[in-house]
């Protein structure tokens, strides 16, 4: 499997908590979306599952690694939003997901948790994003943390761990991600196949400076067209009106098109990335506007997934939150 890059702080926690004693049963892995929790979690279960050996990345060969590559390790559960019976995503991870319903599809959680580990001494769950959880499903979760049994560990990945039930954040421990380097963006993107490859000088500069220390942000972005894009969105700062208006139009238009759904998820990030760096430099009114302009885009761009807004709306919005800046 592709190495972890980055966070040796958090992979050094980590590790010493499971060879000090006896480690704790939750971990909520906290941080901004696109820093590679997601990746981290899935090194972490593949490092538990192979019995914690001396080195954080277990190589390709190992039974524990290879099961993972394959779906197919009994001992390894992912909870994340799934598809529902109308061929779409889910806006939330439901229910069913944990406990038995009428009309749930698989082995929920509960069930899996009922019996013993069967490959090794421990098994590992991985939440991706507890942030997606409703409240029902989050208090159904919360039975499983509060009752703890010593061969589990949860990893819950978080984007706004303000937003989870405080008694779930009380029974996990607290894993934190920051942004990484523009050295380790860089590597990222290297070990991305056909992502960022292709980038000269000036592109990949460019896709550095918007995705902010978020690998993941930049992996968005490049599988975007990063260049397109950001000489679009770069247009849009301090058109008038009667301007504004048809431009962001246009672009709204090229997000809503079949195959594009890339560019809107880069647009999503992007806008408000834009809008906050471009805040930085007014002052006064100027930079009172913008940050009110970035708070909404923010909103806006954080809800439109999970509330499943119509992507030409969004992209509209959006465009014309960043056309309100001043050029």
């Amino acid at each position: 499997m592709t190495g972890l890059i980055g966070h040796e702080a958090a992979v050094a926690e980590f590790m010493a908590a499971f060879r000090g004693g006896r480690p704790h049963h939750g971990w909520l892995l906290a941080g901004q979306q696109g820093l590679g929790k997601a990746m981290f979690a899935r090194a972490a279960a593949t490092w538990l599952l192979a019995g914690c050996p001396p080195e954080f990345a277990v190589p390709d060969d190992a039974e524990a690694a290879r099961l993972m590559a394959a779906g197919s390790h009994l001992d390894f559960r992912l909870i994340e939003r799934t598809v529902g019976k109308t061929g779409k995503l889910r806006a939330e991870i439901v229910i069913g997901q944990i406990v038995r319903r009428p009309d749930s599809e698989g082995q929920p959680l509960r069930e899996f948790l009922s019996g013993t580990p069967m490959l090794g001494p421990r098994r590992v769950v991985v939440i991706d994003a507890a942030d997606d959880m409703n409240r029902n499903t989050a208090n159904a979760l919360l039975k499983s943390l509060e009752e703890p049994s010593e061969d589990t560990v949860f990893l819950l990945i978080s984007h706004s761990p303000g937003r989870l039930l405080p008694t779930i954040r009380s029974r996990c421990r607290t894993l934190r991600f920051s942004r990484l380097p523009d050295a380790d963006v860089r590597r990222v993107l290297a070990a991305a196949e056909g992502e960022g490859a292709e980038l000269d000088g000036e592109d990949e500069a460019l896709l550095l400076r918007l995705a902010a220390g978020c690998p993941g942000r930049a992996l968005s972005l490049a599988a975007a067209g990063i260049t397109c894009l950001s000489r679009d969105l770069a247009a849009l700062p301090g058109l008038p009106p009667e301007r504004a208006n048809p431009a962001a139009l246009a672009l709204a238009r090229t997000v809503t098109m079949k195959g594009r759904e890339g560019r809107y998820a880069a647009l999503l990030d992007a806008v408000p990335a834009l809008i906050a760096a471009r805040a930085k430099g007014l002052a006064g009114p100027q930079r009172a506007q913008a940050i009110t302009e970035w708070e909404q885009a923010s909103r806006l761009a954080r809800e439109a997934v999970p509330l499943q807004l119509e992507p030409g709306q969004v992209a509209w919005r959006l465009a014309m939150h960043l056309a309100a800046l001043p050029s």
